[in-house]
């Protein structure tokens, strides 16, 4: 009963969202405070899902600067949970499909994401410099989830190197954020699914080995964050004991 009662709130809010936010967007189409504000809006209801939402910034990662943000991928729940840590005029690319999504959808495109087309390889480099000019010229950051797609509990996938070419391109730092594991961790008949924990690392420019070669720099960064993960999932272990399955 619990979980159809979370379902109902959840559908009931991204339509809801989705229409009057669309309308508001009409107003202020793709201007990137929509999508910081709709953002934060989305996470509060990692509450809905039982969840305590605990977001850590690193001294440094207030920057209003420009950079290319980098984040674990795990669920369909990052939209309630790890979207509360996308900063001010931080916008986010997603398939261009996306726009024809009823509400959600229309929201996302006209927030001020940036939609791109996946499927078409030939045109990559140009999107990759299209999209390097958006960061320098909007003055905007922008969130990639270099693993490609969901982990869905199988760990840290490897890292794609496109994130980084487009950090090299657009000559700005990267912003390392990871979430501790949700997946098989929130029970929607579950009351309490206790804290989940969101840390936000410093900027920091790609070294010169990283620009040369943006395999090196996916790789090290996959370390970096695997690592990371594997200690926030040990602290929520230790701030989660007590709760019943």
């Amino acid at each position: 009963m619990l979980a159809l009662f979370r379902l109902i709130l959840i559908a009931l809010f991204v339509v809801i969202f989705g229409v009057f936010g669309t309308i508001f967007c009409l107003f202020r189409p793709f201007n990137p405070k929509n999508v910081h504000f709709f953002a934060q809006t989305f996470s509060k209801m990692a509450k809905v899902l039982g969840v305590n939402l605990l977001i850590r910034r690193a001294p440094g990662a207030e920057t209003s600067s420009p950079c290319l943000i980098i984040a674990n991928h795990q669920n369909s729940y990052d939209i309630f949970t790890i979207s509360g840590a996308l900063p001010p005029r931080g916008v986010t690319i997603g398939k261009k499909s996306l726009k024809w999504i009823p509400f959600f959808g229309w929201l996302y495109w006209l927030s001020g994401n940036i939609l791109i087309n996946r499927n078409d390889r030939r045109a990559a480099q140009k999107t990759l410099q299209q999209t390097a000019d958006i960061i320098t010229q909007q003055n905007v950051s922008v969130w990639m989830f270099p693993e490609g797609t969901r982990s869905y509990g199988k760990g840290l996938l490897k890292f794609k190197r496109g994130a980084f070419e487009l950090a090299n391109v657009a000559n700005v730092p990267v912003m390392p954020i990871c979430m501790s594991t949700t997946t098989g961790k929130i029970k929607l008949n579950r009351w309490n699914n206790g804290t989940v924990i969101i840390d936000i690392m410093a900027p920091r420019e790609l070294t010169a080995e990283q620009k040369k070669n943006s395999r090196v720099a996916a790789d090290e960064y996959h370390a970096l964050l695997k690592d990371k993960l594997e200690q926030l999932d040990a602290e929520v272990d230790q701030i989660n004991q007590g709760i019943t399955a």
